[in-house]
């Protein structure tokens, strides 16, 4: 059977099976069983299916994903997060759009604490939106904010989907995880710039705040001491074993959910059904990714045992294209993809065939993961399928229109898209502090 065929049938019958509401890992399933019975040998390709299955889920460098997930989980449910969120509020004083720029040093702190997009934007959402429209804030000025920091989780340890992405490319997952912290940063003080100067620029969009300028020192810093301080910890355990070297990312990983449950029992949050529920989510979570991974290899055999993977790879060559052409090249089709279906669709479909070219291409592993986060990041906040978008729809009041909430996000996006070609300019800015890692 033509590569092409091949290609053009299990890429067409997956988007079939999507738009036909299948959920994506049944839609992988479906797919893989039949190019692998076609494809690899009829009773074969089944049986090397299973081996593959197996191989996948016994895969140590899986092991992250759970424990990152129960870290997230286990500040979630404390409500130690959203104590945190009070604290930083108190802080931030006298600042132009300051419950706007409270949104994002709160999400910047909980996405390195979570690892989850949808909760850190739902926690953001129910727990500053009412408040920022209450006083008066545009409702762009107040939802953009939250949803782009928001999704910054996705780029800061403990990042399920670094885990996810790194086992599927082959890439260093340790590098991959701290390869997302200086871009994240980097991305928070842009949005905080751009709210300044936009309130500056057009004051109706936001109140005049002093906040709590009016307490003492005291008053202010005292939560901060002893709910932001202590949260900054957790982020230490995972990110300083990984970059000194002492800890895999699994280990790391047990260090962080470790942590995160000794603070939850220190501020007396901890009890048996708050633990029950972050283990019941940990659970689903993780079965969801597992799930979609167990039938990852084979995706990647019956496209590379059909020639398709070969194939695209002579076709890119043709053009002559250099490196950076080329992740261009791959940045362009993933921004496309994000607009329409999730983050983990784009890895099942595009790694097998990317990962191939980029190394054929030259293109730095670590460059290319860190891509594939920003991109996939970006997918979550542009139209019309962007999660965290409805994700923002249903914590926001019934009077808001979707055509408001995607206002709201454009200029974040621009910034996002910005940083993505700074990276893409200069790969030091993702690539230099992971080359700390052990020194």
């Amino acid at each position: 059977m033509d590569w092409t065929l091949v290609l053009t049938l299990m890429l067409g019958g997956l988007a079939l099976l999507l738009l036909m509401g299948l959920p994506v890992a049944f839609a992988f399933l479906t797919v893989t069983v039949i190019g692998a019975y076609e494809v690899l040998g009829g009773e074969r390709g089944l049986l090397q299916l299973a081996r593959n299955s197996v191989q996948s889920i016994a895969n140590f460098q899986m092991a992250p994903v759970p424990l990152f997930i129960l870290m997230g989980e286990i500040l979630f449910q404390t409500g130690v997060a959203h104590r945190a969120i009070d604290a930083v509020d108190r802080v931030v004083t006298r600042i132009p759009g300051r419950l706007s720029v409270v949104s994002v040093f709160g999400g910047t702190l909980f996405a390195a604490l979570s690892g989850s997009t949808i909760a850190n934007t739902a926690m953001l959402g129910s727990t500053l939106l009412p408040g920022m429209l209450k006083k008066g804030y545009a409702p762009t000025l107040a939802m953009g904010p939250i949803m782009a920091s928001g999704a910054i989780a996705m780029l800061i340890p403990p990042s399920s989907l670094a885990v996810l992405v790194g086992s599927l490319a082959g890439i260093s997952i340790t590098g991959l995880l701290i390869a997302g912290v200086l871009p994240a940063l980097l991305l928070s003080a842009l949005f905080i710039a751009w709210i300044v100067f936009r309130v500056t620029t057009r004051p109706d969009l936001a109140p005049p705040d002093p906040g709590n300028a009016d307490m003492s020192l005291k008053e202010r810093w005292r939560p901060f001491l002893i709910y932001v301080a202590p949260l900054s910890l957790v982020f230490i355990v995972v990110i300083g074993s990984l970059l000194s070297g002492i800890a895999t990312p699994t280990e790391s990983a047990a260090l962080g959910s470790v942590a995160a449950l000794a603070l939850g029992a220190c501020y007396r949050a901890i009890s048996w059904e708050k633990l029950k529920r972050a283990g019941l989510e940990t659970v689903k979570l993780s079965v969801m990714i597992l799930f979609i991974m167990l039938v990852s290899q084979t995706f990647s055999q019956v496209l590379s045992f059909s020639g398709a993977t070969n194939g695209v790879i002579r076709a890119v060559q043709s053009f002559g294209l250099d490196p950076t052409g080329v992740l261009v090249g791959m940045i362009v089709i993933l921004l496309i993809m994000g607009c329409f279906i999730d983050q983990v669709s784009m890895l099942m479909v595009t790694v097998p065939i990317f990962v191939p070219l980029a190394k054929a291409a030259g293109v730095e592993p670590l460059l290319l993961g860190l891509v594939y986060l920003l991109t996939m990041e970006i997918g979550l906040l542009t139209p019309p399928f962007g999660l965290i978008l409805f994700v923002m729809r249903g914590v926001a009041p019934p009077s808001i229109r979707m055509s408001t909430i995607y206002a709201a996000i454009t200029p974040f996006v621009i910034i996002k898209l910005l940083v993505l070609g700074l990276i893409v300019w200069q790969p030091l800015l993702g690539t230099w502090l992971p080359s700390l890692i052990g020194h």
